[in-house]
């Protein structure tokens, strides 16, 4: 999962996806720089890894001398804090080269003679397709009892470390009142104020419409009630064609930005503009997860479950919600890191989807189709 559109959404649903939030780019990020380069066979799965001591686990790890991962560089939801604890603590380096959630099982797949990286994050929809392609390696984390049965596969091929949830960023100079709900940006006075990226191509933007359906009765299975309420944002002329990046906000140029809750709360924290809100739609919005996955054909499998396992520890927890993506484990957070975030008590209305393989169906074909028929000839 990466910073691209397709990402983040918590980013590849999700963003997607949902991406949640939530999350893609080209490029390479690094930690430190990698060594230990691709194996010419799939890697040995480390089969003992859970009778291991502590201290016999981090002789293997040295060992290894590396993890490199898909998808998680250092700018999305505090990696950066996390690889490096990491990486410290066993005397390894990292790499990470940033993708989608589709080309990090792309590459999985396609490297598995000469494998590459260890693992990935990639949006929920993605879990099960890693799953069924037989490219992923079941591990059930040490905190499994503590994840939510929606947030994790049965047999440990994936699980949730974080969510994102669909909000409003709504900059207060701009707009008089700030709306609470989708129902509210129907009105008079948002009249060419509400942006949205495009939901034919971002992940965070189709959730967008999701959380909308919800807002009015809908669901993954029937997105139509999304679509009516684009449609009549559309034909109210409320609509401003403008992509919701940090830069427009910065700009301005963004009065209202319907977008993932982590990106909005973290863009306000770095702009430091005062202006700046966020708002949990009280109407309807969606919380959807972002998934840890481990290559099956692993090159450092050691350090790859240690990995898996330490996302998920409250260190790693607490280190995503300074990110400002919403821990998936009920961790206490330190009060300067708590106070950052919007009480739980602004999620009352959001929901998590049941169905995640319809979700993906609507996701990758109803929503562009929806759109270019029925909201894009409405645009003013």
């Amino acid at each position: 999962m990466g910073i691209s559109a397709a990402k983040r959404l918590f980013a590849a649903l999700l963003v997607s996806s949902i991406g949640l939030l939530s999350a893609c780019g080209g490029g390479t990020s690094s930690s430190t720089e990698g060594k230990g380069g691709p194996s010419a066979a799939p890697a040995e799965p480390a089969a003992d890894y859970a009778e291991l001591s502590p201290d016999q686990l981090a002789e293997k790890i040295k060992a290894e001398g590396a993890i490199v991962s898909y998808g998680m560089p250092d700018t999305w939801a505090n990696y950066e804090e996390i690889w490096k604890t990491f990486t410290e603590k066993y005397g390894i380096t990292h790499t990470d080269t940033d993708m989608s959630s589709a080309e990090e099982l792309a590459k999985f797949e396609a490297e598995k003679d000469k494998p590459v990286a260890d693992v990935g994050d990639v949006g929920i929809t993605f879990g099960p397709t890693g799953k069924s392609r037989s490219i992923l390696t079941a591990h059930k984390n040490k905190y499994w009892g503590e994840i939510p049965d929606w947030a994790k596969d049965p047999e440990g091929y994936w699980c949730s470390e974080y969510t994102g949830s669909i909000s409003f960023i709504v900059n207060t100079k701009k707009v008089t009142n700030v709306p609470k709900s989708f129902a509210d940006l129907l009105k008079p006075e948002y009249k060419g104020k509400v942006s949205i990226d495009d939901p034919m191509r971002s992940a965070q933007a189709k959730a967008g419409v999701l959380a909308a359906a919800f807002s009015r009765g809908g669901d993954e299975a029937n997105i139509q009630p999304g679509i009516d309420f684009f449609k009549e944002l559309f034909q109210a002329g409320n609509y401003k064609p403008l992509e919701v990046n940090i830069a427009n906000v910065q700009k301005g140029e963004i009065a209202v930005g319907i977008i993932w809750d982590f990106n909005s709360l973290n863009w306000k924290d770095q702009l430091h503009m005062d202006e700046l809100t966020v708002v949990i739609p009280t109407d309807g919005s969606v919380t959807i997860p972002y998934v840890a996955v481990i290559n099956k054909y692993a090159p450092h499998p050691y350090a790859a479950k240690a990995f898996n396992d330490f996302l998920f520890s409250d260190e790693a927890q607490i280190a995503y919600a300074k990110g400002f993506a919403r821990p998936i484990r009920n961790v206490k957070l330190p009060d300067e890191v708590a106070k950052k975030l919007l009480p739980d008590s602004a999620y009352t209305a959001s929901k998590t989807i049941k169905d995640y393989a319809k979700w993906d169906e609507t996701a990758s074909k109803a929503i562009p189709a929806l759109w270019e028929e029925q909201v894009l000839p409405e645009q003013k």
